[in-house]
């Protein structure tokens, strides 16, 4: 899967938003689906209109610096490529890095909020809000 630059720099050479919206798509169906097991409410997402699933895996081997993947998955087309993005985005971070990453800085980047519906920006921001929350407990 890409990385967060290669996103922001084909998100600059897309010019089209409905290209940029298949891009995104695109990138929902490159993201690993859940097993049913793990669409729980545990994992769910609240504050998104679409399902949305969140699960952290941490890795604690240094206990200084907690590193975090995450795993995803929506049952909306749109949605399941904001959530690989976020993904993309957040993965692979230690918990400092991920409470110091300013996500309004990196959706004025990816030029997404404004192309978004009010309730997929919400959701979105609620995404990242509960990314920085398993930061925080990491």
């Amino acid at each position: 899967m890409a990385n967060i630059q290669s996103i922001i720099d084909d998100f600059e050479f897309i010019d089209d938003w409905e290209d940029r919206y298949k891009y995104v798509i695109d990138l929902g169906k490159q993201l690993p689906a859940l097993n049913d097991g793990e669409k729980t409410d545990e994992y769910k997402v609240q504050g998104c209109v679409s399902q949305v699933w969140l699960i952290a895996d941490v890795d604690h081997s240094n206990p200084d610096l907690p590193i975090l993947n995450f795993r995803g998955d929506s049952d909306a087309h749109i949605v399941r490529g904001l959530v690989a993005i976020m993904l993309i985005a957040f993965s692979g971070l230690s918990a400092k890095e991920i409470g110091a990453l300013d996500e309004n800085q990196l959706f004025e980047k990816l030029g997404l909020v404004e192309h978004l519906t009010p309730q997929r920006a919400n959701g979105l921001r609620s995404m990242v809000a509960r990314i920085k929350q398993h930061a925080a407990n990491a």
